[in-house]
């Protein structure tokens, strides 16, 4: 009986270490404060990244609504990212997305709201209640709408 005391409370001291170890690293926060360099936007092979940074008003005195205030701001910061990097995609026949937007309001609707509609990923606080968020696009909803990419 003792030995079996000793080995679950050997087994509890291990939870911490084994949790810490199990636990994803975050790519954009250290410490609780947003990392010095980070790569806010990556073009890939399937998908659009784009990833940003949001901050609520510090005089707010409830914890839960400054870090809901700092999602929000940084969605919002993602999602202009993400419309700025697929703006600036390459068509067949030479335009950008952006050009062919400006004659078609239709596609910049749908286009609009694909990106309202992007994948959250990630989202990180920082020790100020500070909020770092990660979207992802799959190209083949934008390829979905009839755009033909080249890059």
């Amino acid at each position: 009986m003792r030995r079996m005391r000793i080995f679950v409370l050997f087994g509890l001291m291990l939870i911490p270490f084994i949790l810490n170890s199990c636990a994803p690293k975050s790519e954009f926060i250290k410490n609780g404060e947003i990392k010095r360099t980070i790569a806010p936007q990556v073009v890939g092979e399937k998908d659009i990244m784009a990833t940003g940074i949001g901050a609520a008003d510090p005089a707010i005195e409830n914890k839960t609504q400054r870090l809901a205030m700092s999602r929000n701001a940084a969605i919002v910061q993602a999602q202009y990212e993400m419309l700025t990097i697929v703006k600036g995609v390459t068509l067949t026949g030479g335009i950008t997305v952006a050009n062919a937007m400006e004659t078609d309001s239709l596609l910049a609707s749908k286009i609009n709201a694909e990106i309202k509609g992007a994948e959250i990923v990630k989202t990180e606080w920082t020790a100020d209640d500070g909020c770092v968020v990660t979207l992802k696009l799959p190209k083949r909803r934008l390829k979905a709408m009839g755009l033909k990419m080249i890059n």
